[in-house]
């Protein structure tokens, strides 16, 4: 297509999005972000990790192919000789299971060896010869990445996909789109709160976890919605060498974070969508976390929480997986939202893909037709045994 291409949203996903579609089309989009500031949006209070230890391929080859991207990211959203620097530290997931989840273990680690993770599965021996700051007393295994995992400045990702967008040609609006029209199946223009139209002959929705109203106007009923997720920092003078990002039996995870760590765990109790970034609840750190990480590593029986944040998860109540593709019933708008987690791991493969899909009407560099928001209306849901 020659057209006018419209995104709402401008955080990561629509500023990658907008990237590709220029760089890979010569299509100049206008993004409109009603929060330039990104005070309350996911791709900049993201914990920012990629891993490619799932149980589903597609979401596999959305990490292999992001990460590709990340490892080249200096060069490929450079602007006016300046390189963005993100950070990526590849230091890989560790999964733990005890007896109870050792099936399930074992049956993602074969889905990821087919798909050429390098992944190793480990007994409780082995997992103490690599890490013997780590208490395995009730471990069956583990499943540690050994390569193409790790973490990154999400914050940064997304400032240097909106920077290389603008600079090859892209419009970043700081509007609240607060109608849609279309008809006959097809989009047609979005109204902006200061009044203006816009014409466009294309769409594409990635609003994050603020999607859902914005899909039922061009009549999507999509099963997305904002949950809170707690990130919790804290110090400690226990050396851990090696240390991976590491997911306990229970969900508790952690990671090294600067000259700390960062840590998380399933929010307790009925998780209220949209609850406030400034509601972190702390006892979930005192009552759960520093329990669990103190039994798993014991040197951190000694350690001193310094602070904690909250951002949102665009959680897809009906699968935890993305949402990607033309809407039902409106050939020429699309989205890009749901990814319950894992959207700033998976931005660069999601917009590429994207970005093909509006431009070409196909996807080339990775099909996406397994995240579809057809599977939704067909009730088919996109089974990921991996989801934390």
């Amino acid at each position: 297509m020659n057209g006018r291409v419209l995104v709402i949203g401008g955080g990561v996903m629509g500023a990658a999005t907008a990237y590709f579609l220029a760089a890979g089309h010569g299509l100049h989009a206008t993004v409109f972000e009603r929060d330039p500031t990104y005070r309350r949006a996911s791709s900049a209070l993201s914990a920012s990790s990629i891993r490619q230890q799932f149980s589903s391929a597609i979401n596999i080859r959305l990490s292999q192919a992001s990460l590709e991207f990340y490892r080249r990211i200096g060069d490929a959203l450079a602007v006016d000789g300046e390189r963005p620097d993100i950070g990526l530290t590849e230091r890989g997931y560790l999964f733990l299971a005890t007896r109870a989840g050792l099936d399930v273990l074992c049956a993602n680690h074969a889905v990821q060896v087919a798909c050429s993770v390098p992944a190793r599965l480990l007994d409780a021996a082995a997992l103490r010869a690599r890490l013997p700051w780590l208490a395995t007393d009730d471990v069956a295994a583990g499943s540690l990445g050994e390569g193409g995992e790790g973490w990154f400045d999400g914050y940064a990702v997304l400032m240097a996909f909106r920077r290389k967008a603008i600079a090859l040609g892209a419009t970043f609006e700081n509007q609240d789109v607060c109608r849609i029209d279309h008809g006959g199946g097809r989009f047609r223009s979005l109204h902006v709160r200061d009044g203006r139209r816009f014409d466009g002959d294309a769409l594409v929705v990635a609003g994050g976890a603020w999607s859902a109203p914005l899909a039922a106007q061009l009549g999507f009923n999509l099963p997305v919605a904002a949950r809170k997720r707690d990130v919790f920092m804290f110090t400690s003078p226990a050396g851990l060498p090696a240390c991976p990002l590491v997911i306990d039996p229970s969900g508790v995870w952690f990671r090294p974070e600067g000259r700390g760590f960062i840590a998380g765990a399933p929010p307790r109790g009925a998780d209220l969508d949209d609850a406030p970034l400034d509601a972190v609840d702390h006892g979930l750190f005192d009552d759960v976390i520093w329990p669990t990480l103190a039994r798993r590593v014991p040197a951190f029986e000694a350690l001193r929480a310094t602070g904690a944040w909250a951002g949102y998860y665009e959680y897809n109540t009906f699968d935890q997986n993305g949402i990607v593709g033309a809407l039902p019933g409106c050939a020429n708008a699309f989205i890009a939202c749901g990814f319950s987690g894992h959207g700033i791991q998976q931005a660069p493969a999601v917009g590429r893909a994207l970005a093909e899909r509006v431009a070409l009407g196909r996807y080339d560099s990775l099909d996406l037709a397994p995240l579809s928001p057809q599977r939704i209306v067909e009730r088919r849901p996109l089974l990921e045994r991996n989801v934390i």
